[in-house]
């Protein structure tokens, strides 16, 4: 063979393997394949950019969205790393924004707050909560209507668009939510006055905007309302709204608000819903000349149904026409490309109102604005939307079921934001390394729901759990008054496992986990807990904390190599068994059955935001493929 030919076939073998890994792929990940591919150093437009600077925008926001949503789902570190360094492109160490400008009072450049959020929470770096600050003083200043929503933009005064809805509430509600303002009625007045100044009682479907003053060209003399329906804008309120109530208190009294206005939308848009699943760029015009079926409202609204389903807060009669509109989407609008990566064809590029030159919102102006492939805004959604349906594959795993997590026996304090004490250590809400985060993303993707338990174990805290997990409770040098096992806590919580419910045991080494009590409950079920320590890593120097699987295990699956490190070995008896030995010969993952119920128990709080999320490990380590086997394990009898 020559040289020649062995390049060739080395290039051959090459794009064929790399083919093969793509199509191997769900179709959320064979569609940011494309995206990491045409947009490596930085979010924009690059064929069309013409020279021009990449700025700070929101179709950025919209991508880097479905970039989180992905990693949380799949715990790849590699979308964790391309939604930082996308943002590191603008964020100075000072917590400034290159390219951005409050006095703009440009709505649209409040979405990529999301993700300032979204890094903070995870690095905990002062400058990215100095960005989120920037743009959460922007809305404190921020033009509004004589009702007080929003201004679109300084540059169009006096109007709401349906687009706003999207750009800035569910920013405003995660900022709420993480830094405890109460701005829930703001946030829930927005919707209510958009559904009430845009929403056409005949059809139950919104006109794109709405203008109080009532003078611009496009605007309805009587209503200030614009002419027509656009798909795009009806997809960027009702997404709006499902991603608020991802951060909305579940008890607040206008919750129902939210959820009602939903409801009346979800009627609306599927009565126009085609037979191929689509929605068309002029929603009330369907099948007129010049019109089409378009790919970024139709993902949208199709998200907006899904989501809606999953949350509770649409009936589940919708999932079909989610199921409907994702498989058109499929059939009208993905193409591949030979390396088994997608594209999404028929976005339009850009519908808007008034500005110059100007757009009249007539029906010929709609149809005639360019359609791009690959078009952020299209395959942000419908990357979500490709979630939303690979997350049902899983959910009857664990649906109806509660998942309780104990922060009685574990119990640690720091100090937060505000200076004020805040929980953490293996909590649901903590980002950072040492959080359940992940692991709580994880059950959620199974249909499962988390839990807290505040208090000791009781007969009525545990009602209705499926599965229980105590890990590393604390001893006095991390809590100053420590909650200890006790007989009446080993007593109802055995009780609860001989009824059915899969107890997870997680301790620790024994310099930072209060054994000896924990050994009450854990000896009951024929797991001792030992003062023995194995697995010391220094230096993250991986191979010390290395344990091989053999890739077909009961519990953790396919995982075949997983990182713990200074644990403590198990001793056991019956009813226990050993569900994984070391080469040592010591156990190191038991279980135990015990009335109708079971018990799991490793030495190792293991399965924290560190050593799930990709973000450390080397990507050869199975941990997060282990953590979904325990999780499936656990939620299935």
């Amino acid at each position: 063979m020559t040289s020649i030919q062995k390049i060739l076939l080395s290039v051959f073998l090459f794009l064929n393997t790399e083919a093969i890994f793509a199509q191997d792929l769900p179709m959320s990940e064979r569609m940011m394949q494309t995206i990491m591919r045409e947009h490596k150093d930085s979010i924009h437009y690059a064929k069309e950019g013409k020279g021009k600077i990449a700025r700070w925008n929101y179709e950025m926001g919209v991508v880097l969205n479905a970039f989180e949503n992905a990693w949380l789902r799949t715990g790849k570190g590699v979308y964790f790393e391309y939604i930082q360094k996308n943002m590191d492109f603008y964020i100075n160490n000072d917590g400034s924004i290159r390219t951005y400008s409050g006095e703009e009072y440009n709505i649209d450049l409040v979405t990529p707050g999301r993700q300032c959020l979204t890094l903070y929470s995870v690095l905990g770096k002062d400058k990215y909560k100095k960005a989120a600050d920037l743009l959460r003083g922007q809305l404190k200043t921020h033009p509004r209507t004589k009702q007080g929503g929003f201004w679109h933009k300084k540059i169009y005064p006096h109007q709401m668009w349906l687009d706003g809805l999207y750009m800035a509430q569910p920013f405003y509600a995660e900022y709420s939510k993480l830094f405890k303002e109460d701005n829930w009625t703001d946030i829930v007045n927005h919707f209510v006055w958009m559904e009430q100044n845009a929403r056409d009682p005949k059809t139950g479907l919104l006109y794109h905007g709405w203008d109080e003053s009532k003078e611009q060209k496009w605007a309805n003399k009587t209503t200030g309302q614009s002419p027509h329906f656009w798909d795009r804008a009806m997809g960027w309120y009702a997404v709006a709204i499902v991603d608020v109530l991802d951060y909305m208190p579940e008890n607040h009294p206008r919750r129902g608000e939210l959820t009602a206005i939903l409801n009346r939308l979800a009627e609306a848009v599927v009565k126009i819903q085609d037979t191929e699943g689509c929605w068309w760029q002029v929603m009330e015009r369907a099948g007129d000349a010049g019109n089409y079926r378009e790919a970024s409202g139709t993902a949208m609204l199709s998200l907006a149904l899904a989501k809606g389903v999953r949350l509770g807060v649409l009936p589940a009669k919708y999932w079909a026409a989610a199921v409907k509109g994702y498989e058109g989407i499929l059939r009208n609008f993905v193409t591949k490309n030979a390396d088994g990566s997608v594209n999404l064809e028929k976005t339009v590029s850009v519908s808007g109102l008034g500005g110059n030159p100007y757009r009249d919102g007539s029906y010929e102006y709609y149809i005639k604005e360019p359609i791009r492939q690959n078009d952020l805004k299209g395959v942000g959604p419908f990357i979500n939307l490709c979630l939303e349906m690979e997350r049902a594959k899983d959910a009857p795993v664990g649906t109806g079921k509660t998942v309780a997590l104990d922060y009685y026996f574990n119990n640690e304090y720091r100090k937060g934001f505000d200076g004020q004490p805040e929980r953490f250590h293996y909590t649901l809400d903590d980002r950072m390394h040492p959080g359940y985060h992940v692991l709580g993303n994880i059950f959620n993707q199974f249909g499962a729901k988390m839990k807290p338990i505040q208090d000791a174990p009781s007969v009525s805290n545990l009602k209705g759990a499926s599965v229980y997990i105590i890990v590393d409770p604390d001893t006095k040098k991390e809590t100053e008054n420590p909650h200890f096992m006790d007989d009446a806590s080993v007593k109802i919580i055995k009780n609860w496992v001989k009824k059915g419910g899969t107890l997870i045991l997680l301790a620790n080494d024994t310099s930072n986990c209060e054994i000896p009590h924990f050994n009450k409950l854990a000896t009951e079920f024929g797991i001792t807990f030992t003062d023995k320590c194995i697995n010391f890593v220094k230096n993250d120097n991986y191979p010390d904390g290395t344990f091989m699987l053999s890739g077909n295990h009961p519990i953790f699956g396919d995982a075949k190599k997983i990182y713990v490190k200074e644990l403590s070995v198990l001793n056991i008896q019956k009813p226990a068994e050993s569900v994984f030995t070391a080469p040592s010969g010591d156990v190191i993952f038991a279980v135990a059955k015990y009335g109708k119920g079971r018990v799991f128990a490793l030495g190792d709080p293991w399965i924290y935001n560190e050593y799930l999320d990709g973000r450390k490990l080397p990507a050869d380590f199975d941990n997060f493929k282990a953590a979904r086997g325990l999780a499936r394990w656990s939620l299935t009898k």
